[in-house]
């Protein structure tokens, strides 16, 4: 089936297979491979993408539905908040094995963009559906609070 999707930006005309979840038409399809697989029923965290702005887990979501949203994936993350987000990551050194990150960084960039100043419950809560296996949790949350100083510092 031929899918019409925006994806980072582009309009883009893939052939998937009916019922092929958006995270391997992203990864199979698109070759945009910086969205991982963790664990198929969206428990994890790691297939995490945006969709208009929000985070979804993309290995349950159906493509079909969507040639008129946005889709954004770790390679097209370019807001202020992913950007502050990433920048946090570098100065905390959050990543160790760096699997999970992509869906991590997505989801803190999601956080962000919904609440810029989010309170230490707030980060706890709403990451608390991306698992990092290297559990580098406490330099998650605190990376994700430097992002929210860095966006706040941009505003002033």
């Amino acid at each position: 089936m031929l899918l019409k999707l925006n994806v980072n930006g582009q309009q883009i005309e893939v052939e998937a297979a009916e019922g092929m979840p958006l995270l391997w038409v992203l990864r199979d399809k698109l070759k945009l491979t910086g969205t991982k697989y963790g664990c198929g029923v969206a428990s994890c965290g790691a297939c995490t993408v945006h969709v208009d702005g929000v985070p979804v887990r993309s290995c349950v979501m159906s493509p079909q539905n969507l040639a008129d949203a946005e889709i954004t994936t770790i390679e097209g993350l370019s807001s202020r908040p992913g950007r502050a987000v990433q920048q946090a990551w570098a100065e905390h050194n959050v990543v160790q094995c760096g699997y999970c990150q992509s869906g991590q960084i997505m989801s803190a960039a999601g956080l962000l963009a919904a609440n810029s100043s989010p309170d230490v419950s707030e980060i706890e809560t709403h990451m608390s559906g991306n698992v990092c296996r290297c559990a580098t949790y406490q330099r998650i949350r605190s990376a994700v609070a430097r992002a929210a100083e860095i966006l706040k510092e941009e505003s002033q």
